[in-house]
């Protein structure tokens, strides 16, 4: 009985979502500026790599970068030459990313755009249909990633913490929010999502893991699991698969909101709980 009433909670946030608000206060909104799907591919990508901390703040960022780009993100990223084009970035940064990550950001998405022509075949390349989620496509993605030879931006190879950070993979053990933020735009064709990618099911996506969705996920018995790693998000995404299988991220926006809102606590408080729309 409790999961058919939390379902019906949950389905209600879901039809009463505001997302045509959400666009404005959220970083898909960059890549929803093109037309062509390789464009909003790439612009996808960088602003999902930025979108950590506050969102005015990587915002700014993100509009630098893509305005310095031109019409198409796709074409400029397919041409960047680091030494010619970088000092139009001199000076971009974005806290743990120094401006040469960024710049070598873009240059390893030159190099896997000439390998694969686009992000998703680079992703395909490593995923198969038999997976029960993205995680050997993201892995694959970015084991690929990390083998390019750096050398063109900072003058030897090597992997600087600001560059890996945009790169984390569930082989680690990280959660990969904002990869996992990216996948959901690329392959959900609902909501604010661009569904761009095809052949892969929705059900196959892992929830974009954050304090929020952690702690309003412990609240309602999703996990027990402290840690916000990738088995913790799987974890997740497997519970709220009973509340729709085939798209359970569905649930992603009103859970989120609900962690963001405050409402939730993370930890039982009498007056607080009493009142929680989920438990009604």
């Amino acid at each position: 009985m409790k999961t058919i009433s939390l379902k019906k909670t949950l389905d209600k946030f879901y039809r009463e979502y505001d997302f045509k608000d959400r666009i404005s206060h959220d970083p898909v909104a960059f890549p929803r500026r093109y037309k062509a799907g390789p464009d909003m591919e790439v612009a996808g990508f960088i602003s999902s790599c930025l979108a950590y901390g506050k969102v005015e703040l990587f915002a700014s960022v993100i509009e630098k970068l893509l305005g310095k780009m031109g019409t198409s993100p796709y074409d400029f990223l397919l041409n960047f030459d680091p030494k010619k084009q970088g000092k139009a970035f001199a000076g971009v940064k974005y806290r743990f990313n120094e401006n040469e990550d960024i710049l070598c950001l873009f240059y390893v998405l030159r190099e896997i755009l000439k390998a694969h022509s686009t992000i998703e075949d680079a992703f395909k390349k490593s995923y198969s249909a038999g997976d029960e989620t993205t995680e050997r496509g993201l892995a694959g993605l970015t084991a690929e990633v990390l083998r390019i030879d750096t050398t063109p931006v900072y003058g030897k190879n090597i992997r600087s913490r600001g560059f890996r950070q945009f790169f984390p993979s569930p082989i680690d053990g990280s959660a990969c929010k904002r990869a996992n933020l990216f996948l959901r735009w690329m392959i959900r064709d609902r909501d604010i999502d661009l569904g761009l990618w095809k052949g892969i099911p929705k059900d196959r996506l892992v929830i974009p893991l954050d304090t929020h969705i952690a702690r309003i996920s412990r609240c309602l018995g999703f996990t027990t699991r402290r840690s916000q790693d990738w088995k913790t998000a799987v974890e997740i995404t497997t519970a709220l698969k009973q509340f729709d299988a085939e798209d359970p991220l569905k649930y992603d926006f009103a859970l989120c909101h609900h962690g963001i809102s405050g409402l939730c606590k993370g930890k039982k408080e009498e007056d607080i709980c009493r009142t929680c729309a989920f438990k009604r």
